[in-house]
């Protein structure tokens, strides 16, 4: 036996006391996991970390897979929390654009200027410009033509038919009106106007489908191309997206406590977190009125010596618009005439939310409802409780929005399509400590919070202002 090399060892071992320890007991939880996990052959496998300390008080894993709770554990400033779901906690019925903004998900922006495109349908309707007079038209000859100008004569295209509307064609004989309205045929469009024949038109001595008098500001309703026999190619039908610009805007809030603050004892639990709620719904209800009403601009601030961006309001951006008169009483009528114009020409959802300040509300909420307009249950979307109100051409959920108010527009409000609005985000809604004390700046404990963000409407039509003047 060789007993200088078992002295050797022995003194090896001394000299290494901790390192043993540590690799017993690595050795031992090991076995104790697989003890637990190896009475049952077909269950998972349960793989035991464990934190050491490392050099400079770092943190490493031994025995098993870095975990979040490990990662807590070891380093809890690490992993963020789920920002967005505790914002949207913090009372969302004050802030409903923001609040259905960050539902609806948003679209991450490369830049702090968003350009966007949005395409609208084709109009259908238009007015005349001025009359059409039988005896001007006529020129003996049957299917006599006659040059037509009208608010957008663009839309008119060779081979389309055109319905004058509350103007009565004729029967086949051309002498008794018929029930159907006046039908016109487009043969082509030029500067001078849109040439048309009448299709059910007057006979007038002797002549056939001639115009008969057609007053100024009648609608023309454009429908569907009628082509020939050996027609094989129809007028191009042209539809280009609008490019359109917002901005985005860099919300921020910063809330301090001071170390004594912190410190002394208080009659009520209010701690920093509490500040931070507050100060989360103050931002919110800014970034509310910033979103409707914000002017998109971008200005040089001189002290700063860098530019500002401001980000524009969807208020603007809406595509339609009704006016409903103060010293008119809203009836249940003119409330189905005014779900008519939110709800048609704009091929949107028929599921539609109207936002309006306390003297719109009021207005609606003393609508005698009947059977053409009813008022349904409360409904809970996107975290906010509406009441919703139905009709024959969708629904509308309701919502009384102080924001209105504050900006003084109480008897105003405005009809958005949540399937058409979109959210862009420079930067998401962020947190960070600032360490002020260690810079020597105050004595406290300081957090900012941070957002990027815009808003834009993709189909402006779907959208409309309610105005009361």
């Amino acid at each position: 036996m060789n007993y200088d090399k078992i002295k050797s060892v022995l003194r090896w071992m001394r000299n290494h006391k901790k390192l043993i320890i540590f690799v017993i007991t690595v050795v031992l939880i090991a076995i104790l996991a697989s003890c637990i996990t190896g009475g049952d052959a077909g269950s998972a496998t349960l793989a035991v970390g464990m934190l050491i300390g490392g050099v400079d008080n770092g943190k490493h894993v031994v025995d098993g897979p870095l975990t979040t709770d490990l990662t807590r554990e070891g380093s809890p400033d690490l992993l963020l929390n789920e920002i967005d779901q505790q914002i949207v906690k913090i009372r969302p019925m004050s802030t409903p654009i923001d609040q259905i903004s960050r539902y609806a998900g948003s679209k991450h922006a490369g830049s702090m200027i968003v350009d966007f495109y949005s395409v609208d349908t084709k109009p259908t309707t238009a007015k005349l410009n001025s009359d059409i007079i039988a005896s001007e038209v006529n020129t003996g000859e049957s299917n006599p033509m006659a040059v037509i100008n009208t608010s957008n004569n663009d839309i008119f295209d060779p081979t389309d038919t055109i319905l004058v509307q509350d103007i009565p064609g004729f029967e086949i004989d051309g002498v008794e009106e018929s029930a159907q309205d006046l039908m016109l045929y487009v043969v082509s469009r030029d500067a001078n106007g849109v040439t048309v024949m009448a299709v059910n038109g007057c006979t007038i001595n002797g002549a056939t489908n001639c115009f008969p008098d057609v007053i100024q500001g009648t609608t023309l309703v454009r429908m569907g191309r009628a082509a020939s026999e050996l027609d094989v190619q129809s007028p191009q039908f042209e539809s280009l997206p609008k490019k359109s610009r917002n901005l985005c805007q860099i919300f921020k809030m910063q809330v301090e406590e001071s170390t004594l603050q912190r410190l002394s004892n208080k009659e009520v639990g209010w701690t920093m977190s509490d500040q931070e709620e507050a100060a989360v719904y103050d931002m919110r209800l800014g970034m509310e009125k910033s979103f409707l009403f914000g002017v998109s601009r971008q200005l040089w601030d001189p002290v700063k010596k860098e530019n500002v961006f401001f980000t524009g309001g969807i208020w603007n951006q809406a595509g339609k618009e009704i006016l409903l008169e103060r010293s008119v009483e809203l009836t249940a009528e003119k409330m189905v005439d005014l779900m008519r114009e939110a709800f048609t020409g704009n091929a949107g959802s028929k599921r539609k939310i109207l936002i309006g300040g306390s003297g719109l509300i009021s207005r609606i909420s003393k609508l005698d409802y009947t059977r053409i307009i009813t008022a349904g249950q409360h409904v809970s979307k996107w975290g906010i409780d509406f009441t919703e109100l139905r009709s024959k051409f969708g629904c509308l959920y309701l919502l009384l929005s102080e924001v209105f108010d504050e900006v003084g527009m109480e008897n105003d409000g405005i009809i958005i399509d949540p399937e058409y609005i979109q959210k862009y985000t420079h930067i998401p809604f962020s947190t960070e400590q600032l360490n002020l004390k260690k810079s020597g700046v105050r004595n406290v404990d300081a957090l900012v919070m941070t957002e990027a963000s815009c808003l834009v409407l993709r189909y402006p039509m779907a959208h409309m202002r309610v105005i009361t003047r």
